[in-house]
């Protein structure tokens, strides 16, 4: 469910609520899912329940999770969930999209990748080699 990269350096924590995040986002956890209780979690990951509290804490704050006292920690609304990926992901496509005019890349190479990389995903590359 959860893979930590050891070698990001990032903390554990941030790890763990971007892999929730990401989880919640795409419908594994689907609106008022339970997640796994922190001391699960925890032991799954192999990790410190601090970290898999701050986590949580984390979620909470952003609106992605809410607590029942005595019951855990559950999936919030996933539409808003979803809807403030979209808004983070058009903010970046604009900034690339400014950043691609500046380098001069054309209108017709910009098409192309999107063919190449979105359309056709098994063009996708991961490393620079093609997948």
């Amino acid at each position: 469910m959860i893979l930590l990269d050891y070698k990001d350096r990032r903390p554990i924590y941030e790890q763990v609520v971007e892999k929730l995040q990401d989880l919640m986002i795409c419908g594994v956890l689907e609106q008022d899912a339970q997640l796994p209780s922190v001391r699960s979690l925890a032991t799954d990951l192999s990790i410190n329940p601090n970290t898999i509290q701050r986590a949580y804490a984390e979620l909470e704050r952003r609106g992605f999770i809410y607590s029942v006292k005595g019951k855990g920690s559950f999936v919030s609304d996933t539409n808003s969930i979803k809807a403030l990926k979209v808004s983070q992901l058009r903010k970046d496509l604009k900034l690339w999209l400014e950043e691609a005019r500046k380098a001069g890349i054309t209108e017709d190479k910009i098409h192309t990748w999107i063919a190449e990389d979105y359309i056709r995903p098994e063009y996708v590359t991961g490393g620079g080699k093609t997948v």
